[in-house]
């Protein structure tokens, strides 16, 4: 267990509260969703993923403003990113619409939950391919909002399942086979919470917070498809400027 090393250099064994309790808070939302999701309580089970996903962007930055990062804060944030962010959404959208198709629906929701395993192992193990300003491969709390913010909106809409099988197939196999991808991602790391930004900035964020409440399934579902697309968009348009370079030298 990670602790803080004494003057006489003892390891002094604990871990630090704050990072970690919005770690656990992120894991407890993960299994509610799950719990929620078998019970048919979609629209609890898919706010319950978003609180994850927020309580995953808030414990690392609050490790990072504080200086308590430790390598168990990190090993313990991959394992509750696995439950909330791989297991949560590929149940929910298994008890929502692919436990239609029988053995393949179950089938298409272990292929989403065994590429977010492996997106976060690679993430894990290998060097940022593309730095720190990129993701390789779509993150998985992103996948994770894709497939929530599918079955929250086409729930609340009151889709029969036979009507949101599409979608449900849609997000599960392209939320699975970007997260596996080599498609670049830009990753918003360089956005400094400390910092200033100006005014007008201030005046988009509150502009769209206004417009996500006004129908938050639908234009969640709407961000974080276009930020899915994104990715093969931006490396397929780098790609391009590339081969135009090589011919033009």
């Amino acid at each position: 267990m990670d602790g803080e090393q004494t003057p006489g250099g003892r390891r002094r064994r604990g871990i630090y509260i704050l990072p970690n309790l919005f770690t656990t808070l992120g894991l407890f939302a993960g299994f509610y969703s799950i719990v929620a999701a078998g019970r048919g309580q979609f629209g609890p089970a898919c706010i319950a993923v978003f609180v994850s996903i927020i309580t995953d962007g808030l414990d690392g930055r609050v490790a990072r403003l504080t200086g308590t990062e430790t390598d168990f804060g990190a090993e313990y944030d991959s394992l509750t990113d696995m439950v909330a962010f791989g297991v949560a959404p590929a149940l929910l959208v298994y008890d929502w619409s692919l436990q239609h198709l029988g053995k393949i629906g179950w089938l298409l929701a272990f292929f989403y939950a065994a590429a977010a395993a492996l997106r976060l192992a690679r993430f894990n193990t290998q060097p940022q391919v593309y730095g720190k300003k990129y993701f390789q491969g779509l993150p998985s709390p992103s996948a994770a909002a894709l497939v929530t913010s599918a079955v929250w909106a086409g729930h609340s809409y009151g889709f029969p399942a036979w009507a949101g099988m599409p979608l449900a197939l849609l997000v599960a196999i392209g939320g699975g086979g970007l997260m596996v991808s080599n498609f670049r991602y830009y990753s918003f790391k360089d956005f400094d919470l400390r910092g200033r930004i100006p005014f007008f900035a201030a005046v988009l964020i509150a502009i769209g917070i206004a417009v996500i409440s006004t129908d938050p399934p639908l234009v969640l579902l709407g961000l974080f498809m276009s930020y899915a697309v994104s990715g093969p968009v931006l490396t397929l348009h780098r790609r391009r400027r590339l081969r135009q370079g090589r011919r033009a030298g």
